[in-house]
C-alpha cells in the first residue's frame, strides 16, 4: 500500500478528462519543433496583427482601468458587438441583456453547453468536430449524438438530421463556417437544421467564430437570423479570428435573456472576465469601416489561392476553401497506400511541413484520406512549404 493515500485516488480521477489523449494540434506541432518543420497545421497567422488594435489595447493598458471589469463585459465592447452585428446581419441585440464577453470562443462555448445540456440530454454535433465539444457536453452529463458529414461538400440533409433528433434530443451545435472542411453553409441547410431544431424543441449552439473569413461569392448567415430561431439559439464569436490575434482569447455569446442568463452564471465560474484592455481594443476594432474586413478576406484569399495552385501543382487535389483559414487536400485519388494520419507524419518528418489529419476530428467512423493545411501565413512561409513538398507524392507513388 502506497504511503501517500492521496495517490490511491488517482483511479477515480476524473475520465471525461483523464482518458484524453493529447490533441492533434500539439502533437503535430511539437512534431514541428521537434523537426524544424514549417508548421501549416494549427490554425494561426504569422503576422502580429493588427497594428493600430494593438496600439488601442497598449493605451488602454497605459491609461486605461486594469482591475476587474464588469463579468458580462465592458459596456463599450458589448454595445461594439451589437452594433457591428446589427450592422453586417440585421441582428438586433440588446447590449445589456443578450450579448456577454468571455476569455476566448472556447470558454464561450463551455458556458453555452453547460448552461444548456443535463444529465441524459443528447446533443447532436457534426463531425468533423472540434475537439472540446464532445468532453465538455459529457462533463454536463450529455450524450452526443455524432453526424458523419462527408468530402467533398460536407453538406447537410434530411437524412442524416432524421436520424439523429428525436425527443431526448436538448441541443444542436453547428460550426459554420466548418473548421476543418472551409465550408460556408448556404441558407438551404440552415432552413432544414432551423426547421429539425423548431419540430424538436431544440437549443442551437452555433460556433460561429470564422463567420468575417469568407471566401468568393460565399456568404456567412448566422442561424439565429433563420425565422423561429432567435429564441432557441446561442451565438458564439471570436475577436482573436476576426483580427488575426488568436493569443487575445475575446469571446461573444449573444442570445436571448433567458439563455444568456444561464450561460452568464456559469461564465461567473470559469474565467469570470476578461482583460479589460483587450476589450476596449476590440470595441475600437469592431467599428472600423468595412473596407478593414473586406481587405483582410482579400488578403487571406490571395493566400488561400498561393497555396492552392501551388499544392495543385504537386498533383495533390485540392477541394475548394469557401471560408477560416484553412484548405484540405483529399489524398484518395493518388493511391498512396496511406491514410491522412500517416500521411502527417511522413511529412512533418521527411519533408519539414506539418499539416493536420482531418480523420483526428472524427470519434466515429472516421474520414480518412482528407489532410488540412492552414495558408494563413506569409508568401515565403508558403513558397517554401511547397518546395520541400515538391516530391512528396511522387516520391510514395514511384
Amino acid at each position: 500500500m502506497s504511503d501517500n493515500p492521496s495517490l490511491n485516488k488517482s483511479s477515480s480521477l476524473n475520465k471525461v478528462f483523464a482518458d484524453l489523449p493529447v490533441t492533434i494540434f500539439e502533437a503535430m506541432s511539437q512534431a514541428a519543433r521537434d523537426n524544424a518543420a514549417i508548421n501549416l497545421g494549427q490554425g494561426f497567422p504569422d503576422d502580429p496583427g493588427p497594428e493600430d488594435i494593438r496600439r488601442a489595447a497598449a493605451d488602454a493598458s497605459l491609461n486605461g482601468y486594469n482591475q476587474y471589469p464588469s463579468m458580462m463585459g465592458l459596456p463599450e465592447l458589448r454595445q461594439a458587438i451589437a452594433t457591428h452585428y446589427g450592422h453586417w446581419h440585421g441582428l438586433k441585440l440588446d447590449p445589456m441583456s443578450e450579448v456577454m464577453v468571455t476569455s476566448g470562443g472556447t470558454e464561450a462555448l463551455t458556458s453555452a453547453i453547460l448552461a444548456v445540456v443535463q444529465p441524459g440530454d443528447e446533443v447532436v454535433c457534426f463531425q468533423p468536430v472540434y475537439d472540446s465539444y464532445l468532453p465538455i457536453i459529457r462533463q454536463a452529463g450529455g450524450i452526443p449524438r455524432l453526424v458523419r458529414l462527408e468530402p467533398p461538400g460536407w453538406r447537410l440533409n434530411e437524412d442524416m438530421l432524421k436520424s439523429v433528433f428525436n425527443s431526448k434530443t436538448k441541443a444542436v451545435l453547428f460550426n459554420n463556417p466548418l473548421n476543418p472542411s472551409a465550408v460556408v453553409y448556404p441558407r438551404e441547410d440552415l432552413d432544414l437544421l432551423a426547421r429539425y431544431c423548431q419540430e424538436f424543441d431544440v437549443i442551437a449552439i452555433c460556433d460561429e467564430v470564422w463567420e468575417h473569413v469568407t471566401f468568393d461569392e460565399h456568404k456567412h448567415i448566422p442561424l439565429i437570423t433563420i425565422p423561429g430561431m432567435r429564441e432557441r439559439t446561442i451565438k458564439v464569436g471570436s475577436a482573436g479570428k476576426i483580427f488575426s490575434l488568436t493569443g487575445w482569447k475575446i469571446g461573444f455569446v449573444c442570445a436571448a435573456p433567458q439563455l444568456l442568463r444561464v450561460a452568464a452564471k456559469v461564465h461567473q465560474f470559469l474565467t469570470f472576465t476578461t482583460a479589460p484592455n483587450l476589450q476596449a481594443a476590440v470595441a475600437y476594432g469592431l467599428g472600423k469601416p468595412d473596407e478593414y474586413f473586406l481587405s483582410m478576406r482579400k488578403d487571406l484569399t490571395r493566400s488561400r489561392d498561393r497555396l492552392t495552385k501551388g499544392l495543385e501543382s504537386l498533383g495533390f487535389p485540392v477541394l475548394k476553401s469557401q471560408g477560416t483559414y484553412f484548405l484540405t487536400v483529399d489524398l484518395s485519388p493518388l493511391g498512396l497506400n496511406e491514410s491522412d494520419a500517416e500521411f502527417c507524419w511522413r511529412i512533418v518528418k521527411d519533408y519539414k511541413v506539418a499539416a493536420i489529419p482531418v480523420s483526428a476530428f472524427y470519434e466515429q467512423d472516421p474520414v480518412t484520406s482528407v489532410v488540412r493545411f492552414c495558408f494563413a501565413k506569409k508568401d515565403e512561409t508558403l513558397d517554401t512549404a511547397l518546395e520541400r513538398l515538391s516530391d512528396a507524392v511522387r516520391r510514395r507513388k514511384g
